[in-house]
């Protein structure tokens, strides 16, 4: 019998207000013609996972026509203000129906994550059985990153302001790294963004 292929579901978190842009929306910041929310859709559906879920909160109505006619499931994060783990809860509440094997959680303001970025993580988690595959990038860990179904509990019952990279740190022995440097661009500012054009 041929080996069991994974299901595997993505999450595109994409729900703050952007508040250290200076009035911007992150979302919308424009790269190589595209926007960085239409970017990272894009290339999560060009991936062919079985499932990918876009989390909006802030702002939601002026940016779901980004992602509209993707197909991908849009989630409402009306919680929003409480931070990266009200997101993550929304993400894996509702991806949790889909009877996956693992999920990839990753954010839209890291605009040099391809499809192989992506797909590099589920084979690693194909080949290793590892329940997390987790990018490495300028001496820090996080997203990109796969985690196996076992572990959507505990990612639904992140607090507030926690992330993904608490679980990853919970369970670092139990988990590879793969080393990203194109995830070390991340879009906080717009001074980064400003940069980053610059040398793009």
């Amino acid at each position: 019998m041929p080996p069991h292929k994974s299901k595997i579901g993505l999450i595109i978190l994409a729900a703050g207000s952007s508040s250290r842009m200076n009035g911007k929306l992150k979302q919308l910041l424009v790269f190589r013609g595209k926007t960085l929310l239409r970017r990272a859709a894009e290339t999560a559906v060009k991936s062919d996972f079985d499932t990918v879920v876009v989390v909006l909160g802030a702002n939601a109505e002026k940016l779901i026509d980004e992602v509209i006619d993707l197909p991908l499931q849009i989630a409402i994060n009306k919680k929003w203000q409480d931070g990266m783990g009200s997101s993550i809860n929304t993400g894996i509440t509702v991806i949790s129906e889909k009877n996956l094997d693992a999920v990839i959680i990753m954010v839209c303001d890291q605009p040099l994550i391809t499809t192989k970025t992506l797909r590099k993580l589920e084979e690693i988690f194909a080949q290793s059985g590892k329940p997390i595959v987790a990018c490495e990038y300028e001496e820090t860990i996080g997203v990109p990153a796969l985690f196996s179904s076992q572990l959507f509990d505990e990612l639904i019952n992140l607090k507030r302001l926690e992330g993904a990279k608490k679980i990853i740190k919970k369970y670092l022995e139990n988990t590879i790294l793969v080393a990203t440097p194109e995830a070390r661009i991340d879009i906080d500012t717009i001074e980064d963004y400003e940069k980053f054009k610059q040398f793009s």
